[in-house]
């Protein structure tokens, strides 16, 4: 009780003071802890100012908001920076300021508190170490500019932003994502050249293949840059994203690749539709190629997010269908058997392409466009299967000559639509499938598995 009372009244004291008396209650309270215990059986009971409140264990380094409140610096640069929230998560105000103050005198205390109880297996955390500061950061950004430090300049700013939220922060707030966005951008720089690796030839732990671009890329997309920070990559004419595209289409580095299609992905979330509309049609190769080469899982499913968020605008649809990733799709689907959340966005993406004339055409022109598609029924899950029965009924409502309707007979198809009916009848999927039978019953009327409901309901 003691202990509890004078901790409330700190406040009241200078700061030297408070430092002698949380000591002293420290002591006190070990003291009549240890007293109270036979040795056999220690417990040490953690003091409760020294618990973060959002982690709920010891502060390795507490840091002080504007609230005043004290957390350890990892979650509450979680808290603001990877959820994104603008809030004190203990008096919910909102905040201005995003300062982390560090909280010497506190940590002093804690290292001082885990010493004492080292023989009972409490660990004492070391100093951390001092977070760069922004002046830091843009010396390096100008030291980047000479060609003979450039590369030295990029490794230490990656490693720099991988640390901390707030470093992030601060390399955004000095202008970094401009300096970035113009290596990448620079017309004169080739991917693959031999002139662009050797400059780092020689320097110490660098990878020979890596250019001044993949760090740029990197970096970039590790910044996790704010909504303003991503609008402002587009500028005024679409550069970057031309950029960006050239460099999934050159860079040798595969981790390069799946950067840049993660960076439009982020661009893309926050884009304008007039920026999603005016893409060109080389955009949408490039990401098929992604697609058709398999450069990793993350791009794959990167690259799937992208498109499915674009193609609904304007004409996108036509030029990713152009672009051929109708194929590249239905390939998809016959390779991963395995990859439930690949085959649904798979799904999607070829239910945006089957609203329009080419796509459909593209998909009834593949041997086993109309097969895969409804092998995948009842097979991933319940999405993959409503986006397969969307797919199939714009193939027989706009697409429904009779070679096509007699080619859904013979592949199985209107099978797997009547089992449809049977398992799940009461959802909009069987809706769907439902209507489709309904749509081409006199065609299919001779077929073992149609309902006689349904042929009877189809005028004669």
């Amino acid at each position: 009780m003691l202990f509890i009372i004078i901790h409330n009244n700190l406040s009241r004291f200078r700061i030297e003071t408070q430092q002698s008396i949380l000591a002293l209650l420290i002591a006190l309270s070990d003291f009549l802890h240890l007293s109270a215990m036979g040795d056999s059986q220690t417990e040490i009971e953690v003091p409760s100012f020294f618990v973060c409140p959002i982690s709920l264990e010891i502060m390795k380094d507490p840091v002080t908001l504007s609230t005043g409140i004290t957390y350890d610096r990892e979650a509450i640069e979680k808290w603001l920076y990877t959820r994104k929230n603008s809030t004190c998560p203990i008096t919910k105000q909102t905040l201005t300021d995003l300062e982390l103050t560090p909280n010497h005198t506190l940590r002093r205390l804690i290292q001082s508190w885990c010493t004492i109880n080292g023989p009972y297996g409490i660990e004492r955390f070391p100093t951390p170490r001092i977070p760069i500061s922004k002046s830091q950061i843009l010396k390096l950004l100008q030291d980047s500019k000479s060609p003979n430090l450039q590369m030295k300049c990029l490794k230490k700013l990656k490693t720099i932003v991988s640390e901390s939220g707030v470093n992030k922060r601060s390399t955004e707030a000095v202008g970094a994502a401009e300096y970035l966005s113009y290596i990448i951008c620079n017309p004169s720089f080739n991917l693959t050249s031999p002139s662009s690796v050797e400059e780092i030839s020689g320097v110490d732990g660098f990878d020979n293949s890596v250019t001044a671009v993949d760090e740029a890329v990197n970096i970039l997309y590790n910044l996790h840059l704010s909504q303003t920070g991503l609008k402002s990559l587009f500028g005024k004419t679409g550069e970057f994203v031309d950029a960006l595209t050239r460099v999934m289409q050159c860079a040798a580095n595969y981790e390069t690749r799946t950067y840049a299609v993660l960076l439009l992905k982020s661009m893309f979330d926050v884009a304008e539709p007039i920026q999603v509309m005016s893409l060109k049609i080389h955009f949408f190769k490039e990401l098929t190629q992604i697609l058709a080469n398999q450069v990793s899982p993350k791009a794959t499913k990167a690259a799937l997010k992208l498109l499915i968020e674009v193609c609904p605008w304007g004409r996108n649809r036509v030029k990713a269908v152009e672009a051929g990733a109708v194929t590249v799709l239905i390939d998809t689907l016959l390779d991963c058997t395995d990859q439930k959340r690949v085959s649904e966005m798979v799904l999607t993406l070829l239910d945006h392409l089957c609203q329009s004339a080419e796509g459909r055409a593209e998909l009834l022109r593949h041997g086993a466009g109309l097969a895969v598609v409804s092998k995948k029924i009842f097979r991933v899950s319940q999405v993959a299967s409503a986006r397969a029965v969307r797919i199939l009924h714009a193939v027989a409502k706009f697409s429904g000559n009779t070679s096509v309707v007699q080619e859904m007979l013979q592949l199985g198809v209107v099978g797997k639509l009547c089992f449809v009916l049977q398992v799940d009848s009461a959802s909009k999927t069987s809706e769907k499938a439902r209507e489709i039978l309904k749509m081409h019953a006199r065609a299919w009327k001779h077929s073992s598995c149609i309902p006689y409901n349904l042929v009877c309901s189809y005028p004669s």
